[in-house]
């Protein structure tokens, strides 16, 4: 008999689960239940779903496998559904939020209905959102965490990591609180700075508006995970609130070292924040994809010169070569333009920069 899958959320992750497990499992039902409608229609229009689940706690009571591709609060909301509806026994049922404990915590009270809960939290994304930007490889290579209650069985975490193999990901389990502590330093809080940043700009924009012109360079690139939803972000912050407290006040103590450094205009002291900065950002894995969304981009020099660009586009479309983003970087008349391309995979940017370099065209990739 096929297996029975319920995907709640049916936004661009849990479409994407639903693609990975069709292309294991082509006979495996998968119902999808969402609050809007339309995701629910266009699902069913992409075929990304089978069939439609009108009620959560009816289609979960005829599920052999749950996945709650909401945000926390919502997860957790779900959750508590759950504990009133006659589930099968040994379902398994995981989500994919980017906290943990707390949604594990609410997890362990469907243990009592003879289900098993296995918090997930696959580390991938796209600059694109919604169920018409699924994609079944948009796992392929991440890191895809998994925090069982210290109760759950092995054989349950095994069948999840089975169903979920077309993803293609490379599945770690964590306890939720080392999961919560490690996503709170590389992922949380480079959104709260960014977030900062772009405040700080927009405030000095009010009085001097060119200053955000200035910032469509540099500025804009370093502070793009800072455009992600709002409501996930708020969400985040209050499920992983003890993590991210002692984080802040260790950010700002380090700001206060920096700025009594700029102060005191020890330059040796300067030289060596950054220089250790450097050293260790090297170091760090090259277009591995984590916590953050990985930008896989190209940069391309092209002349001055009219149709250069669509050039450059026709060429990658002939290989079917997807481009995510496209944009100009410099040109002014006379000289050298850049153009820098951004792709939904490392392997689409290496088929790309060797074509471009067969029709001599110069590239280079970011550090």
């Amino acid at each position: 008999m096929s297996k029975q899958v319920l995907i709640a959320g049916l936004g661009l992750i849990g479409g994407s689960l639903a693609l990975a497990v069709k292309k294991s499992y082509p006979d495996t039902v998968i119902a999808g239940f969402d609050l809007d409608t339309n995701a629910v229609r266009m699902a069913m229009s992409l075929r990304v779903i089978d069939r439609e689940a009108v009620d959560f706690a009816e289609a979960a009571e005829a599920a052999d496998f749950i996945i709650l591709a909401a945000p926390v609060e919502s997860t957790i909301s779900l959750i508590h559904e759950l504990q009133n509806a006659d589930l099968k026994e040994g379902a398994v049922i995981t989500d994919v939020g980017s906290t943990k404990q707390t949604v594990v915590e609410a997890g362990k009270l469907l243990e009592k209905k003879g289900a098993v809960f296995i918090g997930g939290h696959p580390m991938a994304g796209s600059h694109k959102t919604g169920i018409e930007a699924a994609k079944e490889r948009l796992f392929e290579n991440a890191f895809y965490v998994l925090t069982p209650s210290e109760d759950a069985d092995t054989r349950s975490i095994i069948q999840l990591q089975n169903l979920l193999k077309g993803t293609k990901a490379k599945f770690v389990q964590l306890d939720p609180k080392t999961h919560d502590t490690f996503a709170g330093l590389i992922s949380h809080l480079p959104h709260i700075v960014a977030s900062a940043l772009v405040h700080q700009v927009e405030d000095a924009g009010k009085e001097n508006p060119f200053v955000q012109q200035l910032a469509a360079g540099g500025f804009k690139d370093i502070t793009r995970i800072a455009s992600a939803s709002p409501a996930m972000w708020r969400d985040i912050l209050v499920h992983n609130k003890e993590v991210l407290l002692p984080m802040l006040s260790e950010w700002q103590e380090r700001m206060s070292r920096v700025q009594t450094l700029v102060e005191e205009e020890d330059a040796d002291g300067l030289h060596a924040f950054f220089d250790d900065a450097k050293q260790s950002r090297d170091k760090l894995p090259s277009r591995q994809k984590g916590a953050i969304l990985p930008f896989y981009d190209l940069y391309v020099d092209i002349p001055d010169h009219p149709g250069v660009i669509s050039d450059v586009t026709a060429i990658l479309a002939k290989q079917q070569i997807s481009i995510t983003n496209i944009r100009i970087i410099e040109a002014r008349e006379g000289i050298l333009g850049v153009l820098r391309l951004s792709f939904r995979s490392e392997s689409d940017l290496v088929l790309a920069e060797a074509l471009l370099k067969e029709h001599m065209y110069e590239t280079y990739e970011a550090p």
